[in-house]
């Protein structure tokens, strides 16, 4: 057997298993959307296209008397706008101070940065319940979002290594110029990170919105609640004689947020993640 035999065989059989993986991951996405279209005598039925199309499910969604679905979709709006918001700005600023601004300390403070991220999320949850509780602001949306206007790690590093693929001699040229500090990171650097910003923007709306837990533990009860709570809550009648139909028809209203905020911002996520790991 030749050598371009066995590559084209190993080609093959490469393209073979990421088919399957593919298959395996579209189908439930795809059963998802069929049976949100379906009519509930039909929603067990095992072909993709449904028997009889019908959008009452999206109808009965909006007019469900117990929760408020629409609220429930401003609420986590508002709330991943606002945390998107907050890891732009933060991790933007922190960066930028990480990869330009030279002082003493600098790579001990950023290592120690890095090794925040070995903490578990659940590590800080009783604490920041404590301190919010304290505030008084337990049973609002501000502890959902406040804490993503105090920086983060992985943002924070995934923009330091792009800024370090950006020129220093930008930078210089700019101190001629008499450009101070934050006049270089809004007019020199923001401008040249759009990818970065871009993919740091997506990661974080992404997080906000599918968020369940510190939801459940800071908004537990609709309708001052956002849409993954609002949707569990639904699942949980739905054992009580719900419609299941209706629970796939949330759950696809659900995921749009993302998937056009993806798509219209692909190119330059996919730039980002790309160049962020190079350095200069």
């Amino acid at each position: 057997m030749g050598k371009r035999v066995q590559t084209r065989l190993l080609d093959a059989l490469t393209y073979l298993i990421l088919l399957i993986g593919a298959v395996g991951m579209v189908t439930p996405f795809l059963w998802m959307v069929s049976t949100s279209f379906k009519l509930p005598a039909d929603q067990f039925t095992k072909t993709l296209i449904p028997p009889t199309f019908t959008l009452r499910n999206f109808q009965a969604l909006f007019a469900y008397g117990d929760i408020s679905f629409p609220l429930l979709f401003l609420n986590s709006a508002v709330i991943s706008l606002l945390t998107t918001i907050g890891q732009l700005l933060t991790c933007s600023m922190a960066a930028f101070c990480f990869a330009v601004v030279r002082f003493k300390g600098r790579d001990f403070l950023f290592t120690l940065l890095l090794l925040t991220l070995l903490i578990p999320f659940h590590v800080t949850l009783i604490p920041n319940f404590v301190i919010f509780s304290w505030l008084g602001l337990v049973g609002t949306s501000v502890p959902l979002w406040l804490p993503a206007f105090w920086g983060g790690a992985f943002g924070t590093f995934l923009l330091r290594q792009y800024f370090l693929t950006i020129p220093r001699d930008l930078v210089d040229a700019a101190r001629v110029d008499g450009a101070t500090l934050p006049q270089i990171y809004w007019k020199v650097y923001l401008p040249l990170a759009k990818p970065a910003l871009a993919a740091l923007a997506i990661f974080s709306f992404q997080g906000a919105w599918n968020d369940l837990l510190r939801p459940l533990v800071y908004m537990p009860a609709a309708p001052n609640t956002t849409l993954t709570v609002g949707l569990a809550l639904f699942q949980t009648q739905m054992t009580r004689g719900g419609n299941f139909t209706v629970l796939m028809a949330g759950a696809l209203i659900s995921i749009l947020p993302l998937l056009i905020v993806f798509f219209f911002a692909q190119r330059f996520f996919i730039e980002g993640i790309a160049l962020s790991g190079v350095k200069r």
